[in-house]
C-alpha cells in the first residue's frame, strides 16, 4: 500500500480547500514532514488554520486518495509550498468589507450606520490590542468616519436591501457562519472576533444617527481631523489618542 501525506487548510478567497500532498516512501524522513508543517507556520503564523492527514491508497496518484476517501473529493492539490501559503496568506488579513458582512449577518443595517459600526469595531480592536482589525484606510467625511472599501461598495445605498436578512434568518444564526468562519480564520481571528462581538453587542440599541453623535464628539478622532475637505484620512495615531471620547461618550 502507498501511504499518502496531506496538509490541508482552506482558502476563502479562492472559496475551495486545497492540500500539500506528500507520497511517503523508506527514503523520506518523517522529520521532513514536520519541518514542512512548521515552514507553513513560519510564514502564515501560528494561528493559521490546518490539519494533517495520512491515508493509505493502491497507487501514487492524487485521484487515488479521494477515491478512498470522499473526504478529499473536492480539495484542490497545490504544486508547491508557495503556492499553498500564498493562497492563505490572502485569507490572513481582513479588508472593511469582511467586516460589514459579518455585521449584516447579525443585524440589519443602514449604508450610515453600518459605516460607524465597522469603524467602532476598527477603533476598539485598535486601541485594545495596538493593531490594526483590517487593512482600509478611514476617512473623516461630513457624517463621521467613513471606512474606504466599504464606502465604494455601498455609496449611494440608503437601505442595504440586497446585503441584509430578514429577522427570522438573523434569529436562525445560519447565514452568520460564512461571514464569522472568514474573520476566524485570519491572524489572530479569536481575538478579532472576540472584539467584534463585544463591540456590536456595545451599541446594539443604538441607532445610525446616534452612531453619528458618537463619532462627532468633540475632541474625537472624526473631529480632530475633519476640516470639510475631501477624503481627510484618519490616522491610527488620532485613533488611539482620542477614541476613548467616544467609547465614554453620553
Amino acid at each position: 500500500m502507498i501511504k499518502h501525506f496531506m496538509i490541508l487548510s482552506s482558502s476563502y478567497s479562492s472559496g475551495m480547500r486545497i492540500a500539500m500532498h506528500y507520497v511517503v516512501d523508506e527514503l523520506m524522513d518523517a522529520g521532513m514532514l514536520v519541518s514542512e508543517v512548521k515552514k507553513i507556520k513560519e510564514l502564515c503564523g501560528e494561528s493559521v488554520s490546518i490539519s494533517t492527514h495520512f491515508v493509505e491508497t493502491d497507487s501514487q496518484e492524487w485521484s487515488s486518495v479521494a477515491v478512498k476517501d470522499a473526504f478529499f473529493e473536492d480539495v484542490y492539490k497545490v504544486e508547491s509550498l508557495s503556492e499553498f501559503v500564498e493562497l492563505i496568506s490572502k485569507d490572513r488579513k481582513l479588508s472593511g468589507i469582511d467586516i460589514a458582512k459579518y455585521i449584516l449577518s447579525v443585524r440589519r443595517c443602514t449604508h450610515l450606520g453600518l459605516e460607524k459600526l465597522v469603524y467602532m469595531c476598527y477603533a476598539d480592536y485598535l486601541c485594545k490590542t495596538g493593531k490594526r482589525l483590517f487593512e482600509d484606510k478611514i476617512y473623516a467625511f461630513r457624517y463621521g468616519p467613513v471606512v474606504e472599501t466599504v464606502y465604494e461598495k455601498y455609496k449611494g445605498c440608503k437601505d442595504i436591501e440586497d446585503e441584509t436578512f430578514s429577522e427570522e434568518e438573523i434569529e436562525s444564526n445560519w447565514h452568520e457562519l460564512p461571514a464569522r468562519s472568514r474573520i476566524l480564520f485570519a491572524e489572530d481571528g479569536v481575538i478579532k472576533m472576540l472584539q467584534i462581538d463585544y463591540t456590536l453587542e456595545r451599541y446594539k440599541n443604538s441607532t445610525a444617527s446616534e452612531l453619528v453623535d458618537i463619532t462627532h464628539v468633540k475632541g474625537g478622532p472624526w473631529d480632530s481631523v475633519y476640516s470639510r475637505r475631501y477624503r481627510e484620512m484618519i490616522p491610527d495615531e488620532v485613533i488611539k489618542q482620542n477614541h476613548y471620547k467616544e467609547v465614554n461618550f453620553e
